[in-house]
């Protein structure tokens, strides 16, 4: 069976600049699985945070299962992540630190069948770094395209 379950959050890349980057498990519930695997979820708007010692994420939308029943889901959940004790508490460290957060980039579904939620620790960009970062993208895309030609 292949699997193609692949959400990616492309605008964080371009808003923030990315540090550190982990792989976390997610703590779901039967229907959001199910919904997960039908690639019915949004991380655009997430964002990670600590709290007691634990790592959640929240504004991750997950619609609901289409074949639930009323002990469906809520949408918007805070939903658990799951780190290692050192990874928690490197994170931990890193959130102190003026000016960063912790982002959701992709969201998938490993081999075994477990959703996996890759993170980063980012630091926001400025409006002149979101700049260059654009010229660099349009001057990679100019470079292929001579490669190309020729």
């Amino acid at each position: 069976m292949q699997n193609t379950i692949n959400i990616s959050n492309k605008r964080a890349r371009y808003e923030y600049e990315l540090l550190d980057q982990f792989t976390a498990g997610l703590q779901l519930l039967g229907t959001e699985i199910k919904s997960i695997r039908q690639g019915k979820a949004k991380i655009t708007d997430s964002f990670c945070f600590m709290q007691n010692g634990e790592m959640f994420i929240r504004n991750m939308h997950v619609a609901e299962y289409d074949h639930g029943n009323i002990n469906n889901h809520n949408p918007l959940r805070e939903r658990k992540l799951l780190l290692k004790r050192d990874e928690l508490k490197k994170c931990e460290r890193k959130l102190k630190d003026k000016g960063l957060t912790i982002v959701a980039l992709k969201l998938f579904i490993n081999e075994q069948g477990f959703a996996k939620l890759n993170i980063a620790i980012a630091k926001g960009k400025k409006l002149h770094d979101k700049r260059d970062s654009l010229k660099e993208k349009d001057q990679k895309r100019e470079a292929a395209r001579a490669k190309n030609r020729y």
